[in-house]
């Protein structure tokens, strides 16, 4: 679809109240069922296993492709294997024709909905029957999957009743157990009466052929079993070496999938059994069945030899990057994803389906971490669409806007900060004299809608910086500063406070002039090269002082600064330079809450201040695992004035030019952060990054609340006197 479709599907979903409630009810409540899952488990421990058994799957994939075709021929199966999805079809289709196959009954496959199954089979005249019921539900609906394990969440009771009156024709009422009940009824006959059965797989066991394929319903025992002929598709990302390879991915996969402690049913196929067949005279006799394996490639084998997106072998396709991610919540399967759906969707697509598709929809990222946190495959999915991205502008270029942002201004400080000081100039007739623009003209409205933006300050950081008064340091330790382009010129404020405090602990502040944007946006977009550029003048600008800390009070600013050294690994020198200050720089709040317990240093109270809460931003909790030291330092300054939000680490949805690309978006997650907040009974509420402190004072601003919106600094400030 095009980028105005794209934008209508979007719009249209976030309005659909059912999926909304839907969503919003296992977004919320997925979580806390999961850990109970998990209880008595070592996730990071079960992780860790499947990643080191699927990077082996890598390693040898050929080898072990070949393992499992002769283990399978040996126990009288089939085998045949197909490079693209027209060869799945033809081969399933000439079985059929060669059977005379009149009725097929499908259990769930990601695998057949990839090479679009069902369409051929109606193109060929043959009856296609899904059994799993979230996929008979879209089937007869006439829908695409909204989720890889729950294809029909997008549904309620209600509309599923309407679509099985429509397809049986008679009254159905919206209870789930006769839904159910009549579900069953009405595949036994379908089961009973197939001549193909196809179904796909969890695991494939290279060593003896044996393939795990695991259910709710039983369906799968029942279509492997009834029909007398039976097809398995297998992708070769299904594969592992050894039969205890397994056990790994059947302990995580049902606990990362549904929260389940285990599925229903565990089917292990390595060969045909027995089945029960009806002769013309209407007698019975037990025959051999007749079973087809087909391994597919279709993209896969390109995507194992990928240096980089070879990790996405490790994806057991348990959809628990879904479940979590705040972006699926609000727009769902159907628009944020192609049969397989969320983050992990995007990246799959790129090699196994649309790879135009999956430029479109990998740009919904919005790089929360959130995926990260519960991959079962310990797969680093942000980090994988960042690196999509840059495929794409290395193919395709950048557009117009981004293009001369970053590379003909962001690029040049000297350019750069004149715009802004120009800006600043220009914003006078919106911001009329305040800290807010709240209101903008004509197309640009709808990005002061639902929030103010921040007004460029009157005087920047880099401006105000040496009026600071800073006392004799008492430590011998040089720090300098990086403020990023928010501190720098919207929130000086913040900056004189990370200074102010830095040299109330004893330290003497430096701040390098000829620093500029920590090149997050660009490398965030996929342009590498500009990336390269403005971290080159960082580098240095600090190689000039050469300091032994860098205190960095942005955790984005803080993540780039610690992926320089990837992005100069061509290049010897910046690459040293790069490697030596990344372990110099420190993110502030975990610098100051780690140097006041080495010093056995608490701050004075500020209770009389009154109620405060905090936000947990995405990249300081996930990215840089600082989630602890912000609510020390709160709980020694308010004590029991201290208050958790509902949803702390929820998205605020600003993301940098995430908001500006999807507004509607970024305005549905700010809407929730708001209620938050405003829900704590919270004056005050604290932020650990100038980026969400943009999107939550201008929430707070346009939307209402009498709630001041302050960075841990100026809490750390005015705790210390």
């Amino acid at each position: 679809m095009n980028k105005k479709e794209f934008k209508n599907k979007i719009n249209e979903k976030l309005n659909d109240t059912v999926q909304k409630k839907n969503l919003t009810k296992f977004y919320e409540e997925y979580p806390q069922a999961r850990k109970r899952a998990f209880l008595g488990y070592d996730f990071e421990a079960l992780r860790s296993d499947i990643a080191r058994i699927k990077q082996n799957t890598v390693y040898k994939l050929q080898e072990l492709a070949d393992k499992f075709q002769k283990a399978l021929e040996l126990n009288g199966v089939h085998f045949y294997k197909a490079t693209t999805d027209k060869e799945v079809v033809d081969y399933i289709l000439s079985i059929c024709k060669q059977k005379n196959v009149k009725l097929v009954v499908k259990s769930k496959s990601m695998l057949s909905e990839e090479v679009e199954l069902a369409q051929s089979f109606k193109q060929a005249g043959i009856e296609s029957q899904e059994t799993d019921l979230g996929e008979w539900i879209i089937q007869i609906a006439g829908h695409r999957p909204s989720h890889m394990v729950m294809p029909a969440i997008h549904l309620n009771r209600q509309q599923v009743a309407d679509y099985f009156e429509k397809q049986l024709g008679k009254n159905m009422k919206p209870d789930i157990e006769f839904l159910v009940h009549t579900a069953r009824v009405e595949l036994r006959e379908k089961f009973l009466k197939a001549d193909l059965g196809i179904s796909g797989c969890n695991i494939a066991v290279a060593e003896n052929g044996a393939m795990f394929i695991l259910t709710n319903e039983g369906n799968a025992r029942l279509t492997s079993s009834l029909p007398k002929t039976h097809i398995i598709l297998v992708g070769y990302e299904k594969l592992v070496e050894h039969f205890e390879d397994a056990i790994p991915i059947l302990r995580t996969l049902p606990r990362s999938a549904t929260a389940q402690i285990l599925t229903s049913y565990v089917n292990i196929i390595s060969g045909p059994s027995e089945a029960l067949i009806e002769k013309p005279d209407g007698t019975y006799s037990i025959e051999k069945k007749e079973l087809h394996v087909i391994l597919v490639d279709h993209g896969r084998l390109e995507m194992a030899k990928d240096p980089i997106f070879k990790e996405l072998y490790q994806c057991i396709r348990c959809a628990a990057c879904t479940n979590v991610c705040p972006v699926y919540a609000l727009v769902g399967g159907h628009v944020f994803g192609h049969i397989y759906t969320g983050g992990i969707g995007a990246l799959l697509n790129a090699f196994i389906g649309s790879a135009s598709l999956a430029d479109q929809i990998q740009n919904l990222c919005i790089t929360c971490g959130r995926c990260k946190e519960v991959c079962s495959g310990n797969i680093d999915i942000p980090n994988l669409i960042i690196e999509m991205r840059k495929k794409s502008v290395e193919k395709e270029g950048l557009s117009t806007v981004p293009k001369v942002a970053f590379q003909n201004i962001m690029s040049n400080r000297a350019v750069f900060h004149n715009m802004l000081k120009l800006a600043k100039l220009g914003q006078k007739p919106f911001s009329k004299n305040t800290q807010f623009i709240r209101n903008l003209p004509l197309f640009l409205s709808k990005y002061t809608k639902d929030r103010s933006l921040p007004a460029i300050a009157d005087v920047a950081f880099r401006d105000s910086f040496n009026s600071i008064k800073q006392r004799k340091p008492t430590e011998d330790k040089k720090i300098a500063f990086f403020s990023g382009c928010l501190i720098d010129f919207v929130y000086p404020e913040v900056g004189k406070a990370v200074v102010e405090s830095l040299n109330k602990l004893g330290f003497n502040v430096f701040f390098p002039n000829e620093q500029t944007c920590c090149g997050t946006p660009m490398y965030l977009t996929g342009d590498k090269e500009t990336a390269r550029k403005v971290a080159m003048q960082n580098l240095d600008a600090m190689e000039k002082l050469d300091p032994d800390y860098i205190v960095i009070a942005c955790p984005t600013g803080v993540e780039m600064w610690e992926k320089y050294p990837k992005i100069f690994e061509d290049d010897a020198v910046y690459l040293a330079l790069a490697k030596k200050y990344k372990e110099r720089v420190r993110e502030y709040t975990s610098f100051v809450s780690n140097y006041l317990n080495e010093k056995h240093l608490k701050l004075n109270s500020l209770k009389s201040l009154g109620i405060a809460t905090y936000h947990d931003s995405c990249h300081l909790k996930r990215v840089l695992g600082v989630e602890k030291q912000p609510r020390d330092l709160l709980n020694q300054a308010f004590d029991t004035n201290f208050v958790e939000m509902e949803h702390p680490d929820q998205c605020c949805g600003m993301a940098g030019s995430y908001s500006v690309k999807f507004p509607e978006i970024s305005r549905e997650l700010g809407n929730q952060k708001h209620k938050d907040i405003i829900s704590s009974t919270a004056n005050i509420a604290f932020v650990g990054c100038p980026a969400c402190m943009l999107q939550i004072r201008g929430l707070m601003d346009k939307k209402g609340g009498n709630i001041k919106v302050m960075h841990i600094a100026q809490l750390v400030n005015e705790g210390l006197g």
